[in-house]
């Protein structure tokens, strides 16, 4: 969200070192102006970057549920509009949203009728089962930081998780063991099987030491691998994806192989790319680690752009 390139190109180069060969630049609830201005930096200098590429948008916000804001700033919750996008349409690869919002259905059916490529998630999200699951038939396919930002499971209304597990949507999760307790990913992972991928939904204190940092204008302290808000409330985390896929593996019985799926062929897949697989046709981005996951090499497009000193 700071809207330069210089910005870009930091995170491009430092997410290497987490093994990251590409990822979505993903833009938060703040003013229009500020969302306008981080969309139009990211559309001019996305193939500028010279560390992991940027392969689009996601527009985590600021179409969500102001009751679920989690640490994005609610006073700038908007109704879904096409205004606000229509000139980034081409970068935008996924959107989070509150499909149970005023104008929601409709901004979610025309999305999918007419832009069948984008990536519709249900996420800062208050929608019921019912409602969850009407919105998976309107185009809605995936579901961002599951758990978190979202109604809790309850064994008379099971909400948005509930529906997740009832379907064959895909999900994502934050497996910092911060916003997920180990026997919720082992769930999570049993359920979900191939349609899990693992995030960091990392802010910018992702890969820095503890202090305080901004977030959308909002002041996180960072303290022992937690996040948060003035509040307590957890803003983003500061987890490496690396460390993510070792969390899985040691906690749940997911495999290694299963792990680096969800984070290469999985995402890759659903993002309709060739990418995330070593065959005839695809991008050449290699990820060499060692048995705790740490990365020893990073090469994008069979350039290396990091090696461990």
């Amino acid at each position: 969200m700071d809207a330069t390139p210089e910005a870009l190109q930091t995170i491009s180069s430092t997410v290497l070192q987490t093994g990251t060969t590409s990822f979505l630049a993903t833009t938060m609830t703040m003013s229009t102006e500020d969302i306008v201005n981080a969309l139009q930096n990211i559309q001019d200098h996305k193939k500028n970057v010279a560390g992991a590429q940027i392969l689009g948008i996601h527009l985590e916000g600021p179409f969500i549920n102001a009751s679920k804001h989690g640490a994005q700033d609610k006073k700038y919750v908007q109704k879904p509009n096409m205004e606000l996008i229509k000139n980034y349409i081409n970068e935008i690869k996924m959107i989070t949203i509150a499909p149970e919002v005023d104008g929601g259905e409709d901004f979610v059916k025309h999305l999918t009728a007419n832009y069948p490529d984008i990536i519709l998630s249900i996420g800062h999200s208050n929608a019921s089962y019912e409602k969850s699951k009407e919105s998976f038939a309107w185009g809605i396919s995936h579901a961002t930081h599951l758990f978190n930002a979202m109604n809790t499971y309850h064994h008379r209304t099971p909400g948005i998780i509930g529906a997740v597990f009832d379907s064959d949507v895909t999900c994502d999760i934050i497996a910092d063991l911060v916003h997920t307790h180990p026997s919720v990913l082992e769930l999570t992972y049993k359920m979900k099987k191939d349609k899990l991928i693992l995030i960091t939904d990392a802010m910018r204190a992702g890969c820095m030491k503890c202090g305080s940092y901004d977030l959308g204008g909002q002041t996180v302290s960072v303290s022992e691998g937690k996040a948060t808000l003035k509040d307590g409330t957890l803003a983003g985390s500061v987890l490496k994806l690396n460390e993510a896929l070792l969390n899985m593996t040691k906690y749940t019985s997911m495999t290694r192989i299963e792990a680096v799926n969800s984070v290469t062929k999985t995402s890759a897949q659903k993002l309709g790319i060739k990418k995330g697989e070593l065959k005839e046709g695809y991008d050449a981005d290699i990820v060499i680690f060692d048995e705790d996951f740490s990365i020893i090499s990073t090469l994008v497009a069979g350039k290396e752009k990091y090696k461990r000193g």
